[in-house]
């Protein structure tokens, strides 16, 4: 593992539902954060409808410029499932029954009504993958090259994730601290921006609200490094208690 190197992810939202706003997306949140603790910032979300020609397009731009593309939804055993198809297509390989996918499938099926043709659908996958397990409805995930495929259903997902900590590269996890302050955010910005100057390898984020007819900021401060972490966190609360400002740690 080489933790110096910042490892990257993009993730692709597959679904009709999505885009016209009668699913609400969950998936995105959980990514962001398990991909956080393997070392790997997830750097870019698409959410591309259910048309084959948009998720290959997709797919091949957002895989080339990161280390690792994940995708959900679209793979189930209905007919506008295509999401193994699109990628199989862009990636330029044919879609095969997963012996093993199969085999899975048909144990978990033997006393839900069997195997159906629609069911072997969800052991299709691109020639060459391999499986992610997934104890929930037998329906195993999908990992070719640096692609990987999984359901839409954000508890399936998750074991999904799961069945994958620890198996895929990354650096250094980032970490954070948040101070909460009741201050407008251009009252600090410069502040703000100097601090996160001062101390290379950290970044702050300013998130403001409103709150009880006041205003007032939380402010993330973000590294890979604990101690330059601590310090610029340190130096920040100093600047804004110097300032006049009350800080609150853990934010408000």
């Amino acid at each position: 593992m080489n933790e110096d190197r910042i490892w990257t992810a993009a993730l692709i939202v597959i679904g009709d539902e999505i885009l016209s706003g009668r699913t609400q997306d969950k998936n995105i949140s959980q990514v962001a954060l398990w991909l956080n603790l393997q070392g790997i910032r997830l750097a870019e979300v698409r959410v591309v409808p259910d048309v084959e020609a948009a998720i290959v397009a997709a797919v091949n731009e957002l895989r080339a410029r990161n280390d690792y593309l994940f995708t959900t939804g679209g793979i189930g055993p209905t007919h506008d499932d295509i999401t193994v198809d699109a990628i199989a297509a862009a990636l330029g390989r044919p879609v095969i029954v997963h012996p093993k996918a199969k085999a899975v499938l048909e144990g978990y099926y033997a006393t839900r009504g069997g195997l159906t043709e629609a069911r072997l659908r969800m052991a299709r996958v691109p020639e060459g993958a391999e499986l992610i397990e997934n104890r929930m409805s037998g329906a195993p995930g999908i990992r070719i090259g640096n692609v990987i495929i999984m359901a839409g259903v954000p508890h399936i997902a998750g074991l999904m994730l799961e069945a994958l900590s620890g198996k895929l590269e990354g650096g250094r996890p980032l970490i954070s601290r948040t101070l909460g302050c009741w201050v407008a955010e251009s009252e600090v910005a410069d502040m703000l921006g100097a601090t996160e100057a001062a101390h290379p390898g950290c970044q702050i984020g300013s998130y403001p609200f409103f709150r009880d007819g006041t205003v007032g900021a939380n402010f993330v401060i973000r590294s890979t490094d604990e101690a330059r972490l601590d310090a610029c966190a340190d130096d920040l609360a100093a600047r804004l208690r110097e300032a006049g400002h009350d800080v609150f740690a853990g934010g408000i």
